[in-house]
Formats: structure tokens, C-alpha cells, sequence
């Protein structure tokens, strides 16, 4: 299906996810309308200064209050929703925020999009709404298990939109990304974190090693987006947008290491250990139904993602933009 011409918005637009989507869309040829986070010092994240600056709409508003989004949905065709407070960390501080944003927010969106009747709501869900796993890979059928006040927001949200679609025949598909990572990833997240730490030094210093994860490149997750929103006969599916292929911390530290040629020592520090039973401990992803559905199949494997995102890293050691865990 070809994007040229289309009218399409994407929530939490200034993200690291979403302005990469955004981007994509735009240089497809979609008329593209980015939602991001107004704020009195204004900007527009990570699309300030975009090479396709002059193909996007940034309009600056707030995922919780339903009058702006409504604005912004109005006369789109197709939805990404993007925005959310995404650091667990700091949503065992602050829960009530999350569940603000992420499942207020997302009701304020499916709203619209049933209010102004949108073709496509394509709805941001994640992997940490499935806890540890119970089998692997997991599938879309594995049980949900919230380990963190961020999780149960998302939980909450998919339930959503899931509502939405058996309720109101809203046309939602939620998809499911697993452990996106790349250029523009807040710093926060564990794989900036290393990457940062080994440009930094030697010693690199994490909470627990053990979990795994499931990585994928950000291109590879932004083309799921696409595939989402293109796709026919989607409606009211749940897809995990996974790699396939699991990694634990303490060897990832290792890896990135390595493609730096350095020698590095891990430490593990207490502070940056979740509450026990909280900590997911393991992820891989079963992404047959995406392949199957969707048709798509990542393309960047992890050791190719990684080299491009050290590079972005090396290349942009001074950039600090404040504000990243809220991604509109």
C-alpha cells in the first residue's frame, strides 16, 4: 500500500521510537501530523532540526487532555500511538502518572479515533506487560503479568483498545515491540547505558546481569509500525515485534565491549537492581504471527544495530536532551 498523500498522525512524535517512525512516514510520501509534548520551553524532541522538518505538522498538545487530542486526530486516516511514560524506574515512584498518561491518555485517543471515525489505530503496547516468561518464545497467547506500575498502565491500555474494537468496532491493532534499541534511545535504557559507560571508561556498572532480553533494531520495529498500519484484516490482533533471540545483560555488556575493542570491568551496583519480584527475567519473542500477518521479518541483526547505534553514540557524546522517558 503506498503511503504517498496520506493523512496520518503520529502520537509521542518527538520520541525516540516515534520520531523515527515519523521520519519514515514522511519520506513515504504520508501528509504526517506529530503529536508532541507541549511545554513552556516548546521545542519538538527529537524532530527538532529532522531533515523532513518541512513534510511534518508538529502540533504541541497532551496525550491526557481529550480536547487536544481530538484536535489532532481530526481529519487523519491512520493512527499511530506512540506516547507514553515509559521508564519503570520511575514508576514505582510514581504510578498514578502512569496510569494518567498511558491508559487515560490511550482512552482519549480511541475516543477520538471511534468519534471521527479513523480507518486505523495502530496502539503501542510492550513486552514487559507479559512478566517473565512462563514459555519461550512467547507468543501473543502468553499470560499477562504486570511486574512493574508501568506494565499494569500498558496492561491497562491494551485492554483498551481491545474493548474498543469488540465494543465500538474500532479498527485497532495493538502491536507488541520487544526490546527496541538505536540512535536517539534515551540514556536511561541499559544499552545507552553501556554504550555510554565503555566510551566513558573501563568499568561499566549495572544492576542485575542475569535477564535476558530480546533486542531489536529500531528500524526493524519502525517497519513493523508500517506493516501495521498498511496491512488489511488486522483489526483487533495483538502482534509481538520481537527479534527472536535472547541476550543477557552481562553478556551484552560484553559484546558492546568487544565491538569497541575494549577490556572492561562489570560491577554490579544495588541501586540500579529492581525490586526483586519485579524484575523480568526473561524475554524472547515469538514473532511468527508478524510474519505471518504482517509479512514482516526483522532485517538489521543485533551486532549490525549495535555497531550503528555506537556510532550514533560516538558522534553525539555532548547531546543531553532533558524530558526523554516522556516521549510526546
Amino acid at each position: 500500500m503506498s503511503w504517498s498523500g496520506r493523512q496520518v498522525l503520529v502520537t509521542g512524535g518527538g520520541g525516540f521510537i516515534g520520531s523515527h517512525l515519523t521520519e519514515r512516514l514522511a519520506a513515504s510520501g504520508a501528509r504526517v501530523r506529530a503529536l508532541v509534548h507541549y511545554s513552556a520551553l516548546g521545542g519538538s524532541g527529537w524532530l527538532r532540526g529532522s531533515p523532513c522538518a518541512k513534510d511534518i505538522e508538529i502540533v504541541a498538545g497532551d496525550i491526557t487532555d481529550s480536547e487536544s487530542v481530538t484536535a489532532a486526530v481530526r481529519g487523519v486516516e491512520v493512527v499511530f500511538h506512540l506516547a507514553a511514560l515509559i521508564a519503570i524506574p520511575y514508576s514505582y515512584r510514581a504510578p498514578r502518572s502512569y496510569v494518567n498518561t498511558n491508559v487515560l491518555g490511550t482512552l482519549n485517543v480511541l475516543t477520538a479515533a471511534r468519534d471521527l471515525g479513523v480507518s486505523r489505530v495502530v496502539h503501542t503496547s510492550t513486552s514487559e506487560v507479559y512478566g517473565t516468561a512462563r514459555y519461550v518464545p512467547i507468543d501473543e497467547k502468553h499470560p499477562l503479568q504486570a511486574q512493574s506500575p508501568y506494565a499494569a498502565s500498558k496492561i491497562g491500555a491494551d485492554k483498551l483498545a481491545e474493548s474498543f474494537h469488540l465494543s465500538f468496532g474500532v479498527p485497532v491493532v495493538t502491536v507488541r515491540p520487544f526490546n527496541t534499541f538505536g540512535p536517539r534511545q534515551s540514556r536511561r535504557a541499559v544499552l545507552p547505558t553501556i554504550i555510554t559507560q565503555c566510551l566513558q571508561g573501563s568499568t561499566v556498572r549495572l544492576g542485575s546481569l542475569t535477564p535476558t532480553r530480546d533486542l531489536n533494531f529500531v528500524d526493524n520495529t519502525v517497519a513493523g509500525f508500517i506493516a501495521a498500519g498498511a496491512t488489511p484484516d488486522v483489526a483487533g490482533r495483538t502482534v509481538n515485534l520481537g527479534s527472536g533471540r535472547e541476550i543477557s545483560i552481562g553478556d551484552l555488556a560484553r559484546l558492546i565491549a568487544r565491538l569497541l575493542n575494549k577490556d572492561i570491568t562489570i560491577e554490579c551496583e544495588a541501586q540500579r537492581v529492581r525490586p526483586e519480584a519485579s524484575e523480568v527475567e526473561r524475554l524472547l519473542a515469538d514473532n511468527t504471527l508478524a510474519r505471518t500477518l504482517l509479512g514482516w521479518t526483522p532485517q538489521v541483526s543485533l551486532e549490525d544495530g549495535l555497531q550503528r547505534t555506537i556510532a550514533w553514540f560516538q558522534d553525539h557524546a555532548a547531546t543531553d536532551r532533558p524530558g526523554t522517558d516522556y516521549v510526546v
